[in-house]
């Protein structure tokens, strides 16, 4: 074991896939030499060559497009898109192309060892560009698998598993996260789950569910409500597509009640598909309405970061309103 944090966990993970298959290569803008903008890739270059990481020019569509066809041809191909805000260009080639490879040929030929990295989400100051999170929009879009990881031990094992799965997979690193998640982490190769969340603490009065960074929002928020005495049950989605709705389902079974909490704005953001499908399954045994805590429907402020993020007390204030309505 070793503690490190999660640039150095997904590091790792990018070490470990290259050393183990010859056919393995990493690719993005300034992924080579430099290491990347958050230096995720570094010392890979000088470790395993040009040839298997090497950076790409400055066009996103052309990246993934490329990733397409190398994945097609057999290789493993990791991609990053150096801000997920600027995964828009590659748009098309993922929804139209990578995601629909296997279908359209009735599995004569696929992409199914793509991987897709990119760091999402808010809270270092980036403003509306450098802020967004995007993973509503790829989980609506059959083909393609969404990852969040909400620590470094979470982050190299979801992310080698991404690596050995035989769908692509695009993989949302909590940019916030990466220097401040610090943890325990094995040195060596070990796979977590996809598709299925945890149950990260079991608690008999309301479910409070989140993914990636808000994991440590919820948490605290949690913190706070137990000390009023309110028992709460903490799932970790992990896995935004496909979701393990089992899991949630059976919680809010026990509990009667669901927080969702999520980065991206409320309409049509990922918690209400969550909320729409719970509802569906748990109707009877509901004791309060859903709440989802979200950033509000406007682009993601610089100035009024603070007032955007849907932080603990926010989570706070709607497990009280839940649990006492």
């Amino acid at each position: 074991m070793a503690r490190i944090n999660m640039l150095q966990a997904i590091n790792s993970a990018l070490d470990i896939t290259l050393a183990e298959h010859d056919n393995a290569v990493v690719f993005g803008e300034d992924v080579g030499i430099f290491g990347g903008v958050f230096r995720a890739t570094s010392h890979l270059q000088e470790k395993f060559g040009r040839d298997r990481c090497f950076n790409t020019p400055l066009v996103e569509q052309g990246i993934i497009g490329f990733a397409n066809g190398l994945a097609a041809q057999g290789s493993i191909a990791i991609a990053e898109i150096q801000f997920a805000d600027y995964i828009f260009p590659a748009f098309d080639q993922i929804v139209n192309e990578t995601a629909k490879f296997r279908y359209r040929s009735g599995n004569e030929f696929n992409v199914g060892s793509l991987v897709i990295r990119t760091p999402y989400g808010g809270g270092i100051a980036g403003g509306l560009y450098h802020s967004q999170s995007p993973e509503a929009y790829f989980a609506h879009t059959p083909g393609v698998k969404v990852v969040v990881p909400r620590n470094a031990y979470q982050a190299k094992g979801l992310l080698l598993a991404a690596l050995k799965e035989p769908d692509p997979v695009i993989f949302f690193e909590p940019k916030r996260l990466y220097r401040a998640s610090v943890g325990e982490v094995p040195e060596g190769s070990y796979e977590l789950p996809l598709g299925k969340a945890e149950i990260v603490k079991n608690g008999e009065q309301v479910t409070v569910l989140a993914w990636g960074a808000q994991m440590e929002i919820i948490e605290k928020a949690v913190e706070m409500a137990e000390k009023d005495g309110i028992s709460c049950e903490v799932i970790d989605l992990r896995t935004i597509a496909p979701w393990d709705f089992e899991t949630v389902v059976q919680s809010v079974l026990k509990t009667g009640r669901l927080v969702i909490n999520h980065e991206a704005p409320l309409s049509c953001g990922f918690g209400a598909e969550i909320a729409a499908t719970v509802q569906e399954k748990c109707f009877l045994y509901l004791e309060s309405p859903i709440i989802r805590v979200c950033g509000p429907d406007t682009p993601f402020p610089l100035i009024h970061e603070k007032e955007y993020m849907p932080d603990h007390l926010k989570t706070y204030e709607a497990i009280k309103r839940s649990v006492n309505y």
